[in-house]
Formats: structure tokens, C-alpha cells, sequence
């Protein structure tokens, strides 16, 4: 089971598709509650050069609620992690964290429903980009 999933954005600008993302989490139901620039970031505190690498938090506040009430330390797993990122030959990659597999280290079964509708809303954000 692979703990993420992607597509690859067509014809592209970079800041564009950081745009392009957000607003289609949002359609979705998704807020940003965190965003990392992992580029800028480890250049400014490490001087490394990355290539281009952007962190979206993901959060479905109806969602983040029932798994709250079931779980007080799921926050620990919270906001569903969405990165885009520049290949090594130019493409622009979407990656989202599969909620199901995250949430299954708490071992709470009670929380397996939630994260199977967040999984099929993020699901459908990253297939129809």
C-alpha cells in the first residue's frame, strides 16, 4: 500500500500550479492551514540548494473535528500534507498523503470511515488537476 498519491501537471508555471492546487483543494472542501516553501526555506537556514519543492497543509475542518473527537492525538497527523514539486526534467508533480494509510498507525479503527471519505475527496482533487 503506497502512502501517497500523484499525477503530473501538464504546461505548467511552478507558482502557477501552487495556485492552480489551492484553489482546487478549496473546490474541494480543503483549506490551507500550512504552506511551506522547502526551497527557500533550506537555502535560507542550511544554504542548500533544492529544486523547487512546496508544502501545502491540507485541512477539511468537518473532518479534522470527527477525528479529533475520536482521536485527541491525531493531530499529530494533521493537515494532510499535499506537495508539489519540479522534477528533474521540468515536470510538475502532485503528491497528497493517503489519510488512510497515516491514520492507520493510530490503530484506532473508529477513525478508518473518516479518513476513507477524506481519501476519496483528496483522491478526487489530485485526478481531476
Amino acid at each position: 500500500m503506497s502512502y501517497y498519491f500523484r499525477t503530473t501537471l501538464i504546461a505548467q508555471d511552478f507558482e502557477a500550479a501552487i495556485a492552480y492546487v489551492t484553489e482546487a483543494l478549496k473546490k474541494g472542501g480543503f483549506g490551507i492551514v500550512t504552506e511551506i516553501n522547502m526551497q527557500a526555506t533550506l537555502k535560507q537556514k542550511i544554504n542548500a540548494d533544492i529544486r523547487k519543492y512546496h508544502i501545502l497543509g491540507a485541512c477539511n475542518p468537518k473532518f479534522a473535528y470527527e477525528a479529533l473527537l475520536l482521536e485527541d492525538k491525531v493531530g499529530l497527523l494533521l493537515p494532510c500534507n499535499v506537495v508539489i514539486e519540479e522534477s528533474e526534467t521540468g515536470e510538475i508533480i502532485v503528491s497528497a498523503i493517503d489519510p488512510v494509510s497515516a491514520l492507520l498507525m493510530t490503530e484506532n479503527k473508529a477513525l478508518v470511515s473518516v479518513a476513507e471519505e477524506v481519501q476519496q475527496k483528496l483522491r478526487d482533487v489530485i485526478g481531476n488537476l
